[in-house]
């Protein structure tokens, strides 16, 4: 799995052997954001009716009744709304967010630095400063040194399966480069991710092609609206064909709003460190059921200590989220907020148990 910005190296390595956890371990990733809300930048508000759950969008087919447009006309409308970063190591894509020369991309493109550049589709080139970045969410935002922009318009509700998707960014250097396919999944986990980066969950797959240097990029759906920001690839050497992801533009948007707000973002923490329940850990607990995520740690006066919540203790369901891996955990969470009490079922030893967790905001450095 390859997160998508770059021009450092030709694929950045995200999958580590070593669990550094959801909750309760430092990591450089991200945990859960919070709940989608209807906030937005660009040229008007969303539709209402976000959708966090896990149908396939079908409300948000309801609300977009007009034809798609042409894939050039598409490209034509938004392009002029995609930047280029650059940055001391390299570069990135991102969105214009707001006129007045907000822009929004990923934070794993601007890590590190205070002051970019920022290429505009017209050729011109500003200065920028990083304003505010979210490594849980792997977002940021950077005020470029211009105004009266194009500001781009993003999709309230999730993207249908098989919805024409064009990816606009800045691959391998190729500034303003438009790809297209469609949508292929919805609330994606990357597997594994977990040990690495608490932001590669509940994320928009899509076939159009995504490369190194589209981080922070557009994924525009058929009315010219931004449905996701691309946030990374698996490469071929993986064995992958056209497996590209995005953040869903409703919580890339509320996270934006929450930056813009303070210069931080809001995540629910339940205060642990999960582990993936394989056959061996099973064997080792004596449990013949291998479903649920277990619990290798649990700091002390945290949420799930609070709780009751014991290292060893199996997770199996949070509110109505089964739970077969630590992704799974980290895409429940983030359909909550901190101070939301959830319902959190578990297996201890021989018997099932559920206890009420009350999340916290998580710590800022965690």
């Amino acid at each position: 799995m390859t997160r998508t910005a770059g021009m450092r190296t030709p694929l950045i390595a995200l999958m580590c052997a070593l669990l550094l956890g959801v909750t309760g371990c430092t990591d450089t990733g991200g945990d859960d954001a919070a709940a989608p809300s209807q906030m937005q930048g660009g040229t008007g508000p969303p539709s209402s009716g976000t959708d966090t759950g896990t149908d396939t969008g079908t409300g948000a087919a309801d609300s977009r009744a007009e034809e798609d447009m042409g894939i050039p006309d598409i490209v034509e409308a938004v392009q002029p709304s995609v930047v280029t970063i650059f940055t001391e190591e390299g570069l990135g894509s991102g969105v214009i967010y707001t006129e007045d020369g907000l822009i929004l991309t990923n934070e794993h493109v601007v890590r590190g630095n205070g002051d970019v550049e920022v290429a505009f589709a017209d050729g011109q080139r500003v200065s920028g400063t990083v304003e505010a970045a979210d490594a849980v969410s792997d977002l940021a935002l950077v005020q470029a040194d211009r105004t009266d922009l194009p500001a781009a318009t993003f999709q309230a509700d999730l993207p249908r399966i098989g919805e024409l998707a064009v990816v606009i960014g800045s691959p391998l250097g190729f500034e303003n480069t438009a790809t297209a396919g469609i949508v292929s999944g919805l609330h994606r986990e990357i597997p594994g991710s977990a040990a690495t980066s608490q932001s590669l969950v509940d994320l928009i797959q899509t076939d159009a092609a995504i490369s190194p240097g589209n981080s922070g990029g557009a994924v525009v759906n058929g009315q010219g609206e931004i449905m996701g920001i691309s946030e990374a690839y698996i490469p071929p050497s993986q064995g992958a064909v056209a497996l590209g992801f995005a953040i869903p533009a409703s919580i890339a948007s509320e996270v934006a709003e929450e930056l813009r707000a303070d210069g931080t973002a809001d995540h629910a923490f339940m205060g642990l460190a999960p582990g993936p329940l394989t056959p061996r850990i099973a064997e080792q607990l004596n449990l013949e059921d291998t479903t649920g995520v277990v619990v290798l740690s649990v700091p002390p006066g945290g949420p799930a200590d609070d709780a009751g919540i014991r290292p060893g203790d199996i997770i199996t369901r949070i509110g109505d989220e089964e739970i077969s891996a630590p992704e799974d955990l980290l895409a429940a969470l983030r359909q909550h907020d901190p101070g939301d009490t959830v319902p959190v079922q578990l297996r201890r030893d021989a018997t099932t148990q559920t206890v009420d967790v009350t999340l916290a905001d998580r710590p800022a450095d965690r």
